[in-house]
């Protein structure tokens, strides 16, 4: 059973580049239980996502019809999530790779948190004042790791060449993107 401790720390691993993370996932292949609880991570998430909506606010005001809004976003944050691992699944099988989805999943679950909690980081330097040079630049670096993040996962977990695990992440930031437009439409 692969926790949020040991979840977090394989992730962290992950995210400094050193494959040997990937290997607190290993009992996950193939354990469609294990990939089923790291689905908390998107609990762990939300105060996260929350967060970078304040900060959001911080900067940009607070739209017309606040908790319309939000509770767009919301869904948006749910739907993505849930349909990005639907969307891996069944990319997963195309791939001859569904053995290893519940590893993956597992990972990309996990890797997720360090990613919003990156992003966080990121934003505080614009809400703090900082020139916006720094502050775009700080941004930009720090989406650069998640995705960068999110291919190597998806690499090594999937055992998939680079180029297949790079259409993956496309794909994820695809739906997000679909997903922001769609509640912005649907919003006030």
């Amino acid at each position: 059973m692969i926790g949020a401790a040991a979840g977090l720390q394989a992730a962290w691993q992950l995210a400094r580049g050193q494959a040997s993370g990937l290997q607190r996932f290993e009992a996950a292949d193939n354990d469609m239980a294990a990939a089923a609880r790291s689905f908390w991570a998107a609990a762990l998430c939300l105060p996260a996502f929350v967060c970078l909506h304040m900060l959001d606010w911080v900067q940009s005001g607070i739209p017309a019809q606040p908790a319309h809004g939000f509770l767009m976003d919301l869904l948006g944050y749910i739907v993505g999530w849930a349909g990005f691992a639907l969307i891996s699944r069944a990319l997963a099988t195309s791939l001859h790779r569904a053995p290893h989805w519940p590893r993956f999943i597992v990972a990309w679950n996990w890797c997720n948190v360090l990613q919003y909690l990156m992003l966080v980081v990121a934003a505080l330097p614009g809400v703090l004042g900082a020139p916006d040079w720094l502050s775009e630049t700080i941004w930009l670096v720090a989406m650069g790791w998640a995705l960068w993040l999110e291919w190597f996962t998806t690499k090594l977990a999937l055992d998939i060449p680079g180029p297949q695990a790079a259409g993956l992440v496309a794909m994820d930031v695809a739906l997000g993107l679909f997903l922001v437009g769609l509640t912005a439409v649907a919003g006030p």
